[in-house]
């Protein structure tokens, strides 16, 4: 498809449209829909809500405002990147990136270097897309940052999130957002640089993807780390394993980070028909270096 036309959106009217697209993309839960009056608040105070259109139809938005983080040296602007929505029909259409890269030009514009947001670390489309193709960041695991969702989503699981750091002044960022930007990460380099998984993946009966029974020893400079591709059709077919995914992860991760290790990439392959992903992190200054 061509790339959609993106905007800046800032009248009520364009605020309803969002609205609407919010209610395709988490569906089944009304007190979730941002309301306009509060897009409008945040147009009108700094903040930026961009919509991608495909001729007169929305298919897809993100908005976020200005925050302050702590830092050793008091308070320090950032932009806060909420939400980001992309109608069911237009999925890995490429339409997220070209959003985000929208935002990245806009926030550069009004002088901030640093945009956080969230996602829910085991949707491997969304770490696709934030750690591997806009060159995002991880070393902060949120456990139930929402309290409990009620939408289509996300009802059921603790809200356990990443929280990204996109360092939008960075050679990393900038050249991952380039007119030729460095190739995602498949599993023919993971194998060239010697980088093992610390487990072989199980699965269970039904063909679906189980957490190993232990996180790793976490003594390599370098760790591999798979999820599962399909986590919303393991949440639909097997609760309980949803469930372990969740809580295994929470302790991988939480550990990982208390021993100073960062999420640097994210290695995603069709691998001839059978998807994989995986995380890459990294402890000092390791980095798989010839792929940066």
């Amino acid at each position: 498809m061509s790339l959609p036309n993106i905007r800046l959106l800032e009248t009520p009217d364009e605020m309803k449209l969002v609205e609407e697209l919010q209610r395709q993309v988490w569906p089944g839960s009304e007190t979730d829909v941002v309301p306009s009056h509060v897009l409008i608040t945040v147009v009108h105070n700094g903040g930026l809500v961009l919509g991608a259109f495909e001729e007169k139809q929305l298919i897809g938005f993100v908005f976020g405002f200005p925050g302050l983080e702590q830092t050793p040296d008091g308070p320090r602007p950032k932009h806060c990147s909420h939400q980001m929505g992309i109608h069911p029909n237009y999925r890995d259409s490429g339409i997220g990136f070209e959003l985000k890269r929208a935002q990245w030009q806009m926030v550069r514009h009004q002088g901030l270097d640093h945009i956080t947001w969230t996602f829910d670390p085991l949707l491997s489309r969304n770490a696709h897309l934030n750690i591997a193709k806009l060159g995002a960041v991880c070393s902060a695991y949120r456990e139930s940052e929402y309290g409990e969702l009620r939408d289509g989503l996300n009802a059921g699981l603790p809200s356990d999130r990443f929280q990204v750091d996109w360092w939008i002044n960075s050679r990393r960022v900038e050249k991952r957002l380039s007119k030729r930007p460095r190739p995602t990460l498949k599993l023919t380099h993971v194998y060239r640089s010697g980088l093992e998984l610390f487990y072989a993946p199980q699965f269970s009966d039904a063909g679906l993807m189980r957490p190993p029974e232990h996180v790793p020893p976490f003594e390599e400079r370098l760790l591999l780390v798979e999820i599962p591709t399909n986590f919303m059709e393991i949440k639909s077919k097997d609760f309980p394993l949803a469930r372990d995914w969740r809580f295994f992860s929470r302790e991988l991760f939480e550990t990982a980070f208390a021993k100073n290790y960062i999420v640097t990439d994210f290695v995603f392959d069709n691998n001839e028909g059978s998807p994989r992903g995986m995380y890459v992190l990294t402890h000092g200054e390791s980095t798989l270096d010839e792929f940066e």
